[in-house]
């Protein structure tokens, strides 16, 4: 899961060069920020395919492994716009070591976890120093470049790293797990984030966007904790059924958190999600889509992972190996999405991207225990991930097309956040509709693979209806734009392996004239 980068409220002030020093070359710089973005978005997928080693080795549930995803997504989604404003109020480059520091100390913690929650505990502190990180990766990206085709060849390297990161998770997860154990997907962000951290801290310029407003800690508390909360009692629901006191406590405690956030957010001077943004049909209807699309394809790689290890006996490694085609067409399809919008409009490009991934997500459902790697894998695979690039462009040019010139990096930020708030909570759904399908199946005397894949089958039948859902709600309610946002505002968007905003549009042309935050 990546970053969308978003546009400073004000110019940078940018700290000068202590007195006889030399400015840090460019390229070293840029190459220190994407070495962390890198981190940050390889850290989304490495995990996937080591799940079934940690849940054998340390006893976890099915249920509760969900949350070694879940509990990074919910951390990152509840505070990426906090750490976008610390970054602009207390300076990108303290932001970018704090958050470097913090997440490599819980990759440390987590490699070494000797119980399940000891695990969880250290995904959710790499999901805050995650969300500390990334959104100062750009901005000290465009701070280091002058404006012109340098920034420009700039901005395609981080975003061409941060796809890459997600593209090479499961590749890279299946090396380690198999040639050394699950612990070093964790572990090896430690020599990596130490070397990073002790050389930004030696070349990595400062800068901040000085507007003096307040961070919004309140905000970001109220809707990590309700999303938390939703999940949970989503997750509950497996065991106890809907109506127990242990799932109905906590959704209630959630939804309460929700609305909390609602109305802290609309009396606070300086919200984290200011609520009249979403007045615009764009803003509004594109978020919505992409909450709504996020919650299906977030769990591809889960499920994907999960079929490939437990039903057809794929090693840590082959599991890798067997989704790279998927992990290569996310990008073919956010890099043809903007050939496409000029033409069809932003509107019917996510239309028909939800459409190919539905399709994708129906030809998975069918599924068998003795699955064919083509016909059960690759090829849906491909359909699904395509799907999710050429889905996620046009979102994010819509919604950033309905917001104000000051406005659009947060909108992008928002389009994101949407996207991981909705796969969170669509994961803890499909996980629970799975685990209890699969329960159903091994009662009446299915074999254990043959149980699993009925409930794998039915997540990603569900995944189909929630994008046809999705497809009807774009065709409603998102607005028609046959330029749409590339040509208007500049760069392209990209998207990582889980079909993840990179960069969106509009940050990019902000950047040409002030800096970055997310």
């Amino acid at each position: 899961m990546t970053t969308m980068p978003r546009a400073a409220d004000a110019s940078p002030i940018a700290r000068p060069p202590r007195q006889g020093s030399t400015p840090p070359a460019a390229w070293l710089v840029v190459a220190l920020a994407c070495a962390g973005q890198f981190l940050v978005v390889l850290d989304v997928s490495v995990v996937n395919v080591a799940l079934p080693s940690m849940r054998a080795d340390l006893g976890m549930s099915a249920s509760g492994l969900q949350w070694v995803v879940n509990a990074y997504a919910i951390a990152f989604a509840g505070f990426m716009l906090l750490g976008g404003r610390a970054g602009d109020l207390y300076g990108r480059k303290r932001m970018f070591l704090v958050g470097l520091a913090l997440f490599t100390l819980a990759s440390l913690a987590g490699g070494l976890a000797q119980d399940g929650w000891q695990l969880l505990l250290a995904r959710a502190a790499q999901g805050l120093g995650a969300a500390v990180l990334a959104p100062s990766t750009l901005t000290i990206v465009t701070s280091a470049v002058p404006e012109g085709a340098a920034r420009a060849r700039a901005i395609a390297t981080w975003t061409a790293v941060g796809a890459g990161g997600g593209a090479a998770g499961g590749l890279v997860g299946g090396v380690l797990v198999d040639t050394l154990s699950w612990r070093w997907v964790l572990l090896i962000n430690v020599p990596v984030g130490a070397v990073v951290l002790a050389s930004s801290l030696r070349w990595l310029p400062e800068s901040r966007a000085g507007d003096g407003r307040r961070l919004d800690l309140p905000g970001a508390v109220l809707v990590t904790a309700g999303l938390g909360a939703l999940a949970y009692g989503i997750s509950q629901t497996e065991a106890e059924g809907w109506t127990a006191a242990a799932t109905l406590a906590p959704l209630a405690a959630g939804l309460a958190l929700v609305a909390l956030f609602l109305v802290v957010e609309a009396r606070t001077a300086a919200p984290l999600m200011p609520l009249g943004l979403f007045r615009s049909r764009a803003v509004s209807s594109a978020n919505a889509a992409m909450f709504l699309s996020g919650s299906a394809m977030f769990c591809m790689w889960f499920f994907m992972t999960l079929y490939a290890q437990n039903v057809l006996g794929y090693t840590p490694l082959e599991a890798g190996l067997a989704l790279v085609p998927s992990s290569l067409a996310v990008l073919v399809g956010s890099k043809s999405a903007p050939r496409f919008m000029p033409l069809l409009g932003a509107r019917n490009v996510a239309v028909l991207g939800t459409l190919i991934a539905a399709v994708g997500f129906g030809w998975q459902s069918q599924m068998t225990a003795r699955g064919d790697y083509l016909t059960e894998i690759m090829f849906p695979g491909i359909l699904m991930m395509l799907g999710a690039g050429l889905t996620a462009t046009p979102l994010a040019a819509l919604a950033t097309s309905g917001a104000a010139p000051g406005e659009a990096g947060l909108v992008s930020g928002l389009v994101n956040t949407s996207r991981t708030m909705g796969g969170s909570l669509g994961l803890a759904v499909m996980s629970t509709i799975a685990a209890a399908r699969a329960a159903e199946a091994a009662g009446r005397g299915g074999s254990t693979p043959e149980a699993l894949t009925e409930g794998y089958a039915l997540a990603f039948r569900t995944g189909a209806g929630v994008l046809l859902g999705g497809v009807v709600l774009m065709a409603v309610w998102l607005p028609w734009r046959r330029a749409a946002a590339p040509a208007a505002v500049g760069a392209v968007p990209a998207a990582s392996a889980d079909g993840d905003v990179v960069a969106d549009a509009a940050d990019t042309e902000g950047a040409a004239s002030t800096s970055f935050e997310k």
